[in-house]
């Protein structure tokens, strides 16, 4: 099954990515929130399910103080990101979730889904 992962910076999408590799899963991040193209996402990767992982403004100061961003930065990665949100077949808000948490509850779904 191939999964794609979208999501603002610092939404977790790297660590989901390389969890979901090490169990197997064909995963990839797909850097939607840099693109001008609405359904970039289904263009390269054409995938099974689509996973979409939101955050704020405050998490993201809090998981990567180091990075200049400001919130205008996160409404455009938001307003790149809306197809994709539209279309996924998991939205995970993952502002109260810790990593571990976010793989379990996609690794629960993901048994689950069945694609179309």
């Amino acid at each position: 099954m191939k999964v794609a992962v979208v999501g603002a910076c610092a939404s977790g999408k790297s660590t989901l990515v390389s969890s979901l590799r090490e169990v197997g899963y064909k995963a990839r991040h797909v850097a939607q929130e840099h693109s001008y193209v609405p359904n970039m996402w289904q263009r390269i990767c054409q995938p099974d399910v689509l996973i979409y992982l939101d955050v704020n403004y405050e998490s993201i100061r809090t998981r990567r103080p180091h990075l200049d961003f400001r919130p205008e930065h996160l409404a455009e990665q938001n307003r790149r990101l809306a197809h994709a949100r539209q279309y996924c077949h998991l939205y995970l808000d993952t502002n109260e979730l810790n990593p571990t948490q976010v793989q379990d509850q996609t690794l629960s779904f993901l048994q689950q889904f069945r694609p179309e």
